[in-house]
């Protein structure tokens, strides 16, 4: 990113964008076939909604991501009951290393919740959660992903806002059209959709740059400016049935997950 484009970043991310699309808008399908014409016919809602060169120049540059159907298709784990969900993804091994990232980290994390009022627990069981605290961040294209899964009929309506935000992205310099990420096109150490980086991403490393890959600091005060911008109250519980949890609702829609992060949660914050 440029040093203008940093020094801009806050302005830019607090005046994201609210895209609006034509009734006439790019017909979507359920294989490969039609996806060339598709993204032709795109670009144009693209280019209404205010995508410069270098954003269209990504667009046109995706191809039909194989991998992130089947993965779209087969999400499995959410289906597990709780003991089982904790059990494939680990968590005695999320809250043992979160407990030592938290004492090891301890001025930042201070920092973060006296500014967002998150405490450690939640940020560090979603970043061991989502990333193995940043072992693996994917290795998909995150704009063919995201064009894929706007372009594919199943759920279309709710990537479409997460690709134009990503062409949005690609115009500020935040993310390339090289950019890796998770199947379904999730960026950085956490996993934020592109519409997500555009509301809530914030520098968290005091650089002047968002990069939520690059820096554990801005991926996890991005996830704390989530967390409160989702109703997030400073001090209160966040199990099941009290205030905080519906704000952790809010990061992910499957329940095991929910109940999940709360426990490992409450296990770091110990």
């Amino acid at each position: 990113m440029t040093p203008k484009l940093a020094r801009f970043l806050p302005i830019l991310l607090a005046a994201a964008t609210l895209f609006s699309l034509p009734a006439d808008a790019a017909q979507c399908g359920n294989n490969a076939g039609g996806f060339e014409t598709w993204k032709q016919q795109f670009a144009a809602e693209a280019r209404a909604n205010g995508i410069g060169p270098k954003g269209l120049q990504a667009l046109a540059g995706t191809q039909y991501a194989t991998r992130t159907i089947a993965a779209d298709r087969g999400q499995k784990s959410f289906k597990y009951s709780l003991q089982k969900f904790m059990q494939v993804r680990g968590s005695s091994a999320i809250i043992s290393q979160g407990r030592r990232q938290k004492a090891a980290n301890a001025k930042f994390f201070a920092s973060i919740e006296r500014q967002y009022g998150v405490p450690a627990g939640p940020l560090l069981a979603i970043h061991g959660m989502e990333t193995g605290f940043g072992r693996f961040m994917g290795n998909a294209n995150v704009m063919s992903a995201i064009a894929t899964l706007a372009y594919d009929c199943r759920r279309s309506a709710f990537f479409t806002g997460h690709l134009l935000a990503a062409l949005q992205l690609v115009d500020y310099g935040i993310i390339s059209s090289s950019t890796k990420g998770a199947m379904h096109g999730e960026i950085g150490h956490t996993q934020f959709l592109p519409g997500s980086v555009l509301k809530y991403g914030v520098d968290g490393d005091g650089d002047r740059r968002l990069d939520l890959a690059g820096s554990k600091q801005d991926a996890l005060a991005s996830t704390a400016n989530f967390l409160r911008a989702h109703g997030w109250r400073p001090g209160a519980g966040y199990q099941p049935g009290q205030p905080n949890f519906t704000a952790i609702q809010g990061w992910n829609a499957a329940s095991v997950y929910q109940q999940a992060i709360a426990i490992m949660a409450a296990e770091i914050d110990k």
